[in-house]
């Protein structure tokens, strides 16, 4: 159905972290299918993919079987957050607010907007490599700044215009990797494809937390990109559509960079070895790729941006940010990552894949206590005037439990660690495999539900949100 909001909606995006009223709400669900699966047909999950084999050992069948795991049970997490966008009506990063106060959250807004920026730098890097792949007379310098700009304009212009690029894509990628598919399984240059690399309990785990932590990855941010929905859509349509969405396109990426570095001798860098194991097509499939982090790489600058508005809003609490303050904002993140990217070591993916394991360990908590939040103890009432004031309104500066559970949640997390930063004994133990986030969901959802529900100021909060939403 087309309604007048749909068919007004400006193609560049007036709203920041501002509460999408009504009329200005827009779209369907089965458009988050089409952004979840063409934006994760990408070159940073096919290089992530190709790990469980390059590094973790195993062989194709295993690998797979690893990947499928990790993505179902990570995107479940991932899409109950992209359901609350069309009931909050805004980003993902300010409704944390809600559960940690208005200055408690500062934190974990931070951590998102770091490892955001972390995901354009190396997106542009890829970009750049891409560029210089299909054309070798541009150095990868120039092909970071192209496409750099490119994902800024996009980024700029803003949610529709992502969206619009996305349903595009959804086809055009899909194609292209099946095509890419056929050709390899048709072209296999090495006798040992199915037999390279074996079963083993602990790059196994790696290879699904792996799968699991790069959907997680995207909750701090996967709401946004449904808040614009009508509010009456159906929750469980949100859920499904972004669910089969991200784990179809990311489990194709990650067997993608599986079988295209089995299909090749060993060492080799794995975009070097796509583009050697799609032969004649290879070219096309760089082409490709290069656009589609381009246009995904959007979601990254686009999220920067958004959690640096909450932060400098949250004391600057009278600034009202327009889409002039997202441009100008954009325009400063794109120009640093530049100047970061080109000067960058050559191992600069492998340090940001570090680093995101690093920062997970601080924001698998999070996605605890805002699921659990959301869906357990408020059950997506709130109160969003409340969120917006500088005091925390009924939410306050901050929330003793949220901050409790948030702190247990972390700790209970470094014995199960492997990060470049620390080893943690039970890690270590186990050959490696990091289990530290399924430890942290496990024991800080209850753990938060328990706190919250024993505190009588948060059951005042919880009954005054209530309120203000039959108003």
């Amino acid at each position: 159905m087309v309604t007048a909001a749909t068919t007004s909606a400006p193609l560049i995006e007036k709203h920041t972290i501002g509460y999408v009223p009504p009329e200005d709400r827009h779209g369907k669900t089965r458009d988050l299918f089409t952004l979840w699966f063409g934006g994760n047909i990408a070159p940073l999950p096919i290089v992530t993919g190709a790990l469980g084999v390059q590094m973790f050992h195993l062989n194709l069948v295993w690998g797979i079987v690893a990947i499928l795991v990790g993505h179902l049970v990570g995107g479940v997490l991932m899409a109950l957050h992209s359901a609350q966008g069309p009931q909050m009506g805004i980003p993902q990063m300010i409704q944390s607010r809600a559960q940690f106060g208005s200055l408690g959250a500062l934190l974990v807004v931070l951590i998102a907007g770091i490892m955001y920026i972390g995901f354009f730098a190396s997106n542009i890097v890829l970009a750049g490599k891409s560029l210089h792949g299909v054309v070798d007379s541009v150095p990868v310098p120039v092909g970071i700044v192209i496409g750099a700009l490119g994902s800024g304009i996009i980024g700029i212009i803003g949610y529709r215009f992502i969206h619009v690029l996305n349903r595009i894509g959804t086809w055009v990628l899909g194609a292209g990797i099946v095509l890419g598919f056929g050709y390899i399984f048709t072209h296999v240059q090495t006798a040992d494809f199915l037999t390279r690399g074996s079963f083993n309990i602990s790059g196994w785990l790696a290879t699904v937390s792996l799968a699991a932590l790069w959907q997680i990855a995207f909750a701090p941010y996967v709401s946004d990109y449904s808040r614009y929905l009508p509010a009456n859509v159906p929750v469980a349509a949100t859920f499904w559509t972004t669910y089969l969405g991200t784990v179809l396109g990311s489990s194709l990426s990650f067997i993608f960079g599986a079988v295209a570095v089995l299909a090749t001798p060993v060492g080799m860098d794995t975009m070097d070895a796509v583009k050697l194991a799609t032969g004649s097509i290879g070219p096309l499939m760089l082409v490709l790729f290069l656009l589609s982090v381009i246009s995904h790489n959007a979601l990254n600058l686009y999220g920067a941006v958004l959690s640096l508005i909450t932060l400098v809003q949250t004391f600057a609490y009278r600034w009202i940010p327009t889409a002039k303050s997202r441009a100008i904002l954009s325009i400063i993140i794109l120009a640093a990552c530049c100047f970061a990217a080109v000067g960058a070591s050559a191992n600069f993916i492998g340090h940001f894949v570090d680093m995101v394991l690093v920062l997970l360990v601080v924001l698998v908590p999070w996605t605890a206590i805002n699921l659990i939040d959301f869906y357990a103890i408020h059950k997506g009432q709130y109160d969003i005037n409340s969120i917006f004031k500088v005091d925390g309104g009924i939410y306050g500066r901050y929330n003793p439990q949220a901050l409790l559970a948030y702190a247990i949640g972390i700790a209970v997390q470094i014995p199960f660690m492997n990060t470049p930063l620390y080893v943690g004994p039970i890690s270590e133990h186990i050959n490696g495999a990091d289990l530290s986030w399924l430890v942290g969901l496990i024991i800080t959802s209850p753990l938060y539900y328990w706190l919250a529900n024993r505190d009588t100021a948060y059951k005042r909060r919880l009954s005054t949100a209530k309120l203000a939403n039959s108003l």
